[in-house]
């Protein structure tokens, strides 16, 4: 099979691909660097083609598409402790505006 061949993959699989190529372009990077990401992070998520026999069919967890909850955290713990209180007491007092606002009927 030549490369960059998609037959060996699922149309669940090519449907992924296409959502990831779309996000990407949306973002304003190039047709071909988005198309290649998008396929890496398929292949990334499923381990590459249809699988068959045995012991391939291992669900893989979709690793890539459980990325976002550590992005969260990397961002706050890079951030200074004075950026973290100030963001902490701009909610604190953003909930107690709203905690009055709704006291009051």
């Amino acid at each position: 099979m030549p490369q960059g061949d998609k037959s060996a993959y699922t149309d669940k699989q090519k449907r992924k691909a296409a959502a990831i190529e779309d996000g990407y372009e949306k973002k304003g990077v190039s047709h071909d660097e988005a198309e290649r990401r998008a396929w890496a992070t398929v292949n990334k998520d499923d381990g590459g083609g249809k699988k068959s026999g045995s012991g391939r069919g291992k669900e893989t967890g979709h690793p890539a598409a459980h990325k976002g909850g550590e992005k969260g955290g990397k961002a706050s713990a890079s951030r200074s402790a004075a950026e973290r209180s100030a963001s902490a007491k701009k909610a604190a007092a953003t909930r107690k505006r709203n905690a009055e606002h709704h006291a009051h009927h």
